[in-house]
């Protein structure tokens, strides 16, 4: 299977949304260009946080929208059209409010799922849903009227703990996520709690 040359992290922009639940992917992002010495820099052009990676001897691109959440699909545009990258080639990082914190599952293809960052996405990708997306645990609240509000808090801290631990956790798979070896990756993680 292909692998992945654009990687992704949703979150929205600004200190007020620092570490809150709806960042989950950017702190993926963030913590990936940590641990390989890149420095992510603001890139105009791409509207967002931009850097290139080599992992396990391939050129990746890092990229965190510095657009909201529900613009998330024109960073992610302007990134495909300059590098030519398609869709399948796209892993997006993004909190899941259908697992539990201290989960995170990877998959091929897919709806939105009411995610707005995902939907911008398939809109700018002339609604090809075929990029891989590695679904961060952030948990429900309960009740559909408070997604909303849920996902633009801090988690309690044991979650939070719980989400980085899932963060961690799936960035020790991160060179078989880039080869595309997927299988691999989905029977360790998937079994994986905090």
């Amino acid at each position: 299977m292909a692998g992945f040359k654009l990687l992704v992290g949703l979150g929205n922009p600004g200190s007020e949304y620092e570490n809150t639940r709806h960042n989950a992917g950017a702190q993926w992002i963030e913590a990936l260009a940590r641990q390989s010495q890149c420095s992510l820099r603001t890139e105009k052009k791409f509207f967002g946080q931009f850097g290139k990676v080599s992992i396990a001897g391939e050129e990746c691109y890092l990229l965190i929208p510095t657009t909201y959440m529900n613009l998330s699909g024109k960073a992610v545009q302007a990134v495909c059209q300059f590098y030519k990258i398609p869709p399948e080639n796209i892993l997006v990082i993004h909190d899941e409010l259908d697992i539990a914190p201290g989960t995170a599952k990877l998959k091929k293809g897919g709806g939105h799922g009411g995610h707005n960052g995902l939907k911008d996405i398939i809109a700018k990708l002339a609604n090809n849903r075929e990029f891989g997306r590695l679904r961060i645990g952030i948990g429900h609240p309960g009740h559909a009227s408070q997604v909303a509000n849920y996902v633009l808090k801090k988690a309690a801290p044991d979650d939070y703990a719980k989400i980085e631990q899932a963060i961690d956790e799936s960035l020790r798979y991160v060179e078989d996520i880039v080869h595309g070896n997927l299988n691999t990756v989905m029977n360790q993680l998937h079994s994986f709690k905090a």
